[in-house]
């Protein structure tokens, strides 16, 4: 159960990078760096994500 909760907390917080690339790269002075760092992030978390789905699969 605690893995469920992970993996939706984590996949909350990819959807709240998701909404803030979304935002920052529609504004018309947007910072290069801080989208790549947003990115980062969420590739980060992509990757635990799918650890933890491969993790419960071989529970």
């Amino acid at each position: 159960m605690a893995i469920k909760a992970h993996m939706e907390t984590l996949n909350r917080r990819h959807q709240e990078l998701e909404a803030a690339i979304a935002a920052e790269t529609k504004s018309p002075s947007h910072d290069d760096l801080r989208v790549v760092e947003l990115k980062r992030q969420k590739l980060k978390i992509k990757d635990q994500l799918e650890e933890l789905r491969t993790q419960s699969n071989l529970n």
